[in-house]
């Protein structure tokens, strides 16, 4: 039989991650063994904390304590909060146990931030992860050597499975529940806790935050200029002349200050505009398209699909209640 733990660290976690991993791992190994076979999993929830007091002190996690757990197959990290420095410093002690079960063996999933928390360990080093969008930002701050993907609900590395976040984590349980059971009970459990098993992206649901914080005031005016000129035919060559800069200069500074290539977030602004307009106007996809800048169609929907996982028409319908015009 296989240990599962679950840890609980000091400070603010995420408690629907903890409890929903719990009950859907503990159901699939009982329908597992309704059907005849003998039990596959113990699933424990384990820390160095006595008692954890999270929503405003509503809810109490009571964890055993980890240091009896010698051993263990698989662990998992649980959603943390945004203090992250103050998390990651006030478990030292936990991020070495993890360290030294991932050494020993162990695999480990990690849902959402709490990346955070795995990242610390250095287990992470030179590979990459899937982190929620809205904390990319941070994580790339404080881990600049750890590749993240924003698009992906789930990267598989050695032994290392991470999750984008949110209440997206279902999808990673599902994916440990057909590790280790196999499709027919995580096809099961997907239906008893209806939960789309084939998600693999959270694309449509990422909201693009241009990074401005970044201290280059030449970067921000260009930033600026991009944002107010998207219906215009922008030339980075005449923009970075006109902020009297080398285009690769211009190029190089607007990279590392912001994370993309001036096309990128050129395309990126565009989308979200495009985007917030599909999701509340009664406009055609072609009206948004010439909005936002775009003059061939087949370029427009490819952008768009690349960076949302859908197409315009189908992320209209999927969000917007308005009557689909094409």
């Amino acid at each position: 039989m296989k240990q599962v733990t679950i840890v609980v660290p000091e400070g603010d976690v995420n408690l629907s991650s903890i409890t929903g991993t719990f009950q859907i791992l503990t159901r699939a190994n009982q329908y597992w063994q309704k059907l005849g076979n003998t039990s596959m999993i113990d699933v424990r929830i384990a820390g160095f904390v006595k008692e954890i007091k999270l929503e405003d002190g509503f809810f109490s996690v009571n964890p055993i304590n980890v240091s009896q757990i010698k051993k263990t197959d698989l662990l998992i990290i649980p959603a943390i909060a945004y203090d992250y420095d103050n998390v990651i410093r006030n478990n030292t002690e936990l991020i070495a146990w993890i360290t030294q079960q991932y050494n020993n063996g162990a695999e480990i999933a990690t849902i959402c931030t709490g990346a955070f928390l795995l990242a610390s360990t250095g287990l992470l080093d030179g590979q990459s992860c899937s982190i929620h969008w809205n904390t990319a930002s941070d994580f790339k701050q404080r881990f600049p050597n750890i590749g993240i993907h924003t698009d992906r609900l789930i990267t598989v590395g050695p032994r290392i499975y991470t999750n984008g976040g949110a209440f997206s984590f279902l999808n990673l349980v599902l994916f440990l529940v057909e590790k280790y059971f196999g499709r027919e009970i995580a096809i099961h459990c997907s239906k008893i806790f209806q939960i789309d098993i084939e998600r693999t992206s959270q694309s449509p649901f990422s909201i693009f935050q241009p990074q401005k914080n970044h201290g280059d005031e030449l970067i921000s005016k260009a930033q600026t200029f991009i944002e107010e000129n998207l219906a215009e035919k922008i030339s980075f060559e005449d923009l970075a002349s006109r902020l009297a800069i080398s285009r690769r200069n211009f190029d190089r500074r607007f990279v590392k200050a912001v994370g993309n290539t001036p096309m990128e977030y050129l395309q990126r602004v565009k989308i979200e505009v495009a985007k917030r307009l599909l999701e509340k106007e009664r406009t055609t996809i072609f009206e948004v398209m010439f909005e936002v800048g775009y003059s061939d169609d087949k370029a427009f929907r490819e952008v768009f699909k690349k960076l949302t996982g859908l197409s315009p028409l189908d992320y209209k319908a999927k969000y917007n209640r308005q009557p689909v015009a094409v």
